[in-house]
């Protein structure tokens, strides 16, 4: 008996998500009808910091996070849904200092912070009022007492590219 009520919810779910035709699993609700190509152009690192494909790595991982998460055609240019930026802010700053607890040794970071800015503009060429220009931004912390900048650079900027693309995707097409 309980595996034919648990049928009858796997129906019922199945037929509710298919009757809502533009939702997906990943929250983009896109009219695959209307919308069926996305361009990125290339984004380039406006900041003297970071490594030196720090750009061009932001644009694939851009590119490659809306392949696997719609139905999109990624054309060279012209999409139906367009992506342009920079990355407009590079910055380590540190975040908490702690004492040795010597009045013969200096304060010292204990922890450091990499923070990165990128600047996007959006076009929906479907709904033009979707689109957008803004900022996103997020952060890494790291510990410059175990580890140099160099040593964990490479991780902190793919951990923060990571958010930052959620975020972008959130906000054009998903729309939260």
């Amino acid at each position: 008996m309980k595996s034919n009520r648990s049928l009858w919810i796997i129906l019922l779910v199945s037929t509710l998500l298919t009757a809502c035709g533009a939702y997906s699993f990943n929250g983009a609700s896109i009219d695959y009808n209307k919308t069926k190509t996305m361009s990125v152009a290339n984004f380039f690192n406006d900041t003297a910091g970071g490594p030196p494909n720090m750009g061009q790595t932001f644009t694939e991982d851009l590119r490659e996070y809306f392949q696997r998460n719609t139905k999109l055609e990624l054309v060279s240019s012209k999409g139906d849904l367009q992506f342009e930026g920079a990355i407009s802010s590079y910055t380590v700053r540190p975040q908490a200092v702690t004492s040795s607890g010597s009045r013969t040794q200096n304060d010292q970071s204990g922890l450091m912070r990499l923070s990165i800015n990128i600047e996007v503009a959006f076009t929906d060429t479907t709904d033009e009022e979707k689109g957008f220009k803004r900022g996103f931004s997020f952060y890494a912390d790291y510990d410059p007492q175990r580890s140099t900048l160099n040593a964990v650079e490479n991780d902190l900027v793919d951990e923060i590219f990571e958010q930052i693309i959620f975020d972008i995707f959130q906000a054009s097409v998903a729309q939260w």
